[in-house]
Formats: structure tokens, sequence, C-alpha cells
């Protein structure tokens, strides 16, 4: 693959949402200079906003970002997707590396849509990204090296925690990690709401939630240790946390998120499935 002056990669973004910005956060916080960078965003005010921000240059036109990189990074809806490959395919040059962050479209499916060879590698990010705490997980296509990964690992780094797996279980890393913010803030809202109930004010609830999620994902990732570990030494016999994960499992809460995680599983397959017209 080859280089700019500075020895890194030429990448263009396609997309300038809150992943595609995350993604070129990340990306100059790795070491690419502004003008290694570029977007391709085609709502005017948001290319605007992005070139603002962040000093790069911001595109309307895919095609023309796409002949000009070496790594194009796909971050748009997974509806999408397709005409957009369809469009920047004859502006690719060879070798390209494409890396896509589209939820359920696989490797195959996006190379059906790429000239003869193209590496393409999958990642499954999530929104902590925009702060540097997120959790992602690529895989290779058939054409992608360990070059090709070692290279998107480095350019997504700056992101948070980057994992490998098998691309059968990316759809399993959609419903954990990719939609598990959702259900953290969800819990996080029911618990703030539960100190308001209790006679807490509600910025006093939140405040004392947020930060109770923070610091036990802090001890649980400092320690080491089984999260059932933890729990049970903030249990004690007869006390006031046993009588509320008793109530937690009557109303089976951990039922209800083994279950969200399948219903999330399910769907990022429903938009990978091809011919389905899911959205």
């Amino acid at each position: 693959m080859s280089a700019s002056a500075t020895g890194s990669p030429r990448v263009g973004i396609l997309g300038g949402g809150v992943m595609g910005e995350a993604i070129l956060a990340a990306v100059l916080r790795g070491g690419w200079d502004t003008d290694q960078v570029e977007v391709s965003e085609r709502y005017a005010l948001r290319a605007t906003e992005i070139a603002a921000e962040h000093g790069v240059r911001v595109d309307h036109t895919p095609v023309q970002l796409a002949g000009r990189v070496e790594i194009v990074v796909v971050a748009l809806k997974p509806h999408d997707v397709p005409a957009v490959l369809d469009e920047i395919a004859p502006a690719l040059r060879p070798g390209t590396l494409v890396v896509s962050v589209a939820a359920g479209l696989t490797t195959a499916a996006l190379a059906a849509h790429l000239p003869d060879g193209t590496p393409v590698v999958r990642v499954m990010p999530n929104t902590p990204a925009v702060i540097g705490e997120g959790a992602a997980a690529i895989c290779a296509g058939d054409r992608a090296t360990e070059e090709h990964l070692a290279l998107v690992e480095r350019l997504l780094a700056a992101t948070g925690l980057v994992v490998r797996v098998a691309e059968p279980l990316m759809d399993a890393v959609t419903a954990i990690s990719g939609s598990g913010p959702a259900y953290v803030f969800y819990l996080v809202d029911a618990l703030a709401e539960a100190g308001v109930l209790l006679g807490l004010t509600r910025a006093q609830s939140l405040a004392l939630a947020t930060a109770t999620f923070r610091g036990a994902a802090g001890l649980l990732e400092s320690s080491g240790e089984h999260p059932v570990v933890l729990r049970e030494r903030v249990s004690s016999p007869g006390g006031t946390t046993v009588a509320g994960v008793r109530e937690l499992d009557a109303h089976g809460v951990r039922a209800g998120i083994l279950a969200a995680a399948e219903a999330a599983r399910d769907r990022s397959r429903e938009l990978g499935a091809p011919d389905t017209g899911a959205r």
C-alpha cells in the first residue's frame, strides 16, 4: 500500500455523522496530519462544521475523495452503502483498503460492490469512541491481510479498545458493544428515576447514578475480578443490596438483557441480509 510523504496512507471518510467524526478525531489523535485525511459529507452545513472543527478537507463528492486516498472508511447508514460503493468503485485505485463501520453488512456483501481483489475490513464500533472510550471489533474479508488488520487497529487505536473476531461473531458484537451503550443509558435513566421516586432531586439522582456506573465500571476493569465477585462484596447478608438484587431477579432484568441482546443480534442479521429491503 502506498503512503504519503509522512509514512501514513491517506484516509478518506465517507460520512460526517457521529461515528464518522469519531473516527476522524481518532485518526488525527493517532498521528495522521490534517492534510492526510479527508471527509465526504453531502450536507453543506455539516461539512462546514467538520472542516472548521478539525481543519481537514471536506468534499461533497465521494467519488473524487475515493480516487485520492489509500484507505476509504465507509461511515454511512447500512441502506446507503451499496449505492455509494457502486458510485466510488470505478475511482478506487488498485490496493485501496475499504473499511466499513456499517452495521450488518458482511465483507462479502461489501466486496460485491467493489473491484475484484479490493481488501475489505469490517468494523463494529460504538458511540463512546467519541471520547476515546469505545469498544470496537474488526474482522477481515477474503482479500484483507494481517497488514491490513494491523493498519485498521492503528487507525482505530485512539477510539478505545479494539479486538479481532471471526466474522460470524460480528452480529453478536453489534448486540453487546455496538448497542450496549443504549442499554447502559437505559439503566442509568432507570436508576436516576428511582432516586427521584425516593426523594432525591433529579439533578442529584442523575449525578449519583452516572458516577456509580462510571465507578463500578472502573473498579471492574482495574480489579480484574469477575463481576459476580464484586457484586457479592457489596451484598452483605440480609442487607439492602441483597434485597434490591432479589427484586431485579424477580422482575426479570437479567432475562430482559439477554432478550435485548438476541433481538439486536437478529436485527443486525436482517440488516445484512440481501434483498430484504430492511432499513
